[in-house]
């Protein structure tokens, strides 16, 4: 059966190979630390359900520490000839807008089975969303590969550079869920549960569905990531309220309090793979200027994301 297992060894080869092909580079005189980085992050999913908790709690610290020492760095692009360079440039025109496919492919084939795997006896079921997505984007790849009469170990080594050039902000989303998880289970939701029926006025779903959006947004700030907020927020005041005490639709309680979240991803540093890295890689002379542009559409969306949440979880 292809289930979560399937997909964490998909993911670490993947990491294994960013490894390899850092140990391997010349040009990078930091390769040693980076293969080290990759390579802990790749034995976590390849052999994380084997190990024991402890050593992977210490891979984790691991990655933490070399990540944290600056360490981490940047081989150069390998040149290309003269031909390859002319070969693109004649290509680009001929692909025109057939570029876009393979991303648009990722959801595509994502929803499609999503909505066509959920009953297959080979996937696992609860993790039918998840399987769709990862062969959505190895069907993009394949196609890429086709549409740019390439390689696949050229497309793994030029995405190795993408993930150099982003470095440890890339798990810092897996990094920060899991933390999420441990608020969850150390009883945050508890505490933040009894702030609310505190100082909310608890008899009023309005201003319950107000703290909980709001309340998702100024976490993820924190957090920097809705994943970690999402936990801890639903289990101390989405369930016990929206859901318990006002039979609020779950569902829309989950969709619309993500997306809440997210509006405060656009507004924090510490959503640094978001905001910060981007602002690095476009060389713009303000780090918090992705941040600035991005704030007050991220306000507006979460004032109609709670009156959405208002208006439906109640109702349907």
């Amino acid at each position: 059966m292809i289930g979560l297992e399937t997909l964490y060894t998909i993911a670490g080869l993947m990491f294994a190979a960013f490894a390899v092909f850092n140990l391997t580079d010349r040009t990078n005189p930091r390769r040693v630390v980076n293969f080290a980085f990759w390579m802990i992050y790749a034995v976590t999913f390849l052999f994380g359900t084997l190990l024991p908790h402890f050593v992977t709690g210490c891979l984790a610290i691991a990655l933490a520490v070399i990540a944290g020492s600056g360490k981490l760095g940047r081989g150069k692009i390998e040149e290309r000839s003269a031909t390859a360079v002319a070969r693109r440039e004649a290509g680009a025109p001929r692909l025109g807008n057939r570029l876009f496919l393979p991303a648009l492919l990722i959801p595509a084939v994502t929803l499609t089975g999503t909505l066509a795997l959920k009953h297959a006896p080979f996937i696992d079921t609860h993790s039918v969303t998840l399987i769709s997505l990862v062969l959505g984007t190895l069907v993009a790849f394949g196609v890429a590969l086709v549409m740019l009469r390439d390689s696949p170990v050229h497309g793994l080594r030029e995405a190795r550079y993408t993930m150099d050039a982003v470095g440890w902000a890339a798990i810092l989303p897996q990094m920060l869920a899991a933390l999420g998880a441990v608020f969850a289970v150390a009883g945050v939701g508890g505490v933040v549960s009894g702030l609310v029926t505190t100082w909310m006025p608890i008899d009023s779903p309005i201003a319950i569905v107000v703290a909980y959006t709001v309340g998702m947004a100024l976490f993820t700030m924190i957090m920097g990531n809705a994943f970690a907020a999402f936990p801890v927020m639903t289990a101390g005041i989405g369930l016990p309220l929206i859901v318990h005490q006002f039979h609020g639709n779950p569902a829309i309680l989950g969709a619309i309090g993500m997306l809440s979240g997210f509006c405060g991803t656009l507004m924090t540093p510490m959503a640094a793979n978001f905001n910060i890295v981007p602002a690095a890689l476009l060389e713009l002379k303000d780090k918090n200027g992705v941040i600035k542009a991005q704030w007050p559409t991220a306000t507006l969306l979460l004032v109609v994301n709670t009156v959405l949440m208002a208006v439906l979880v109640f109702r349907f």
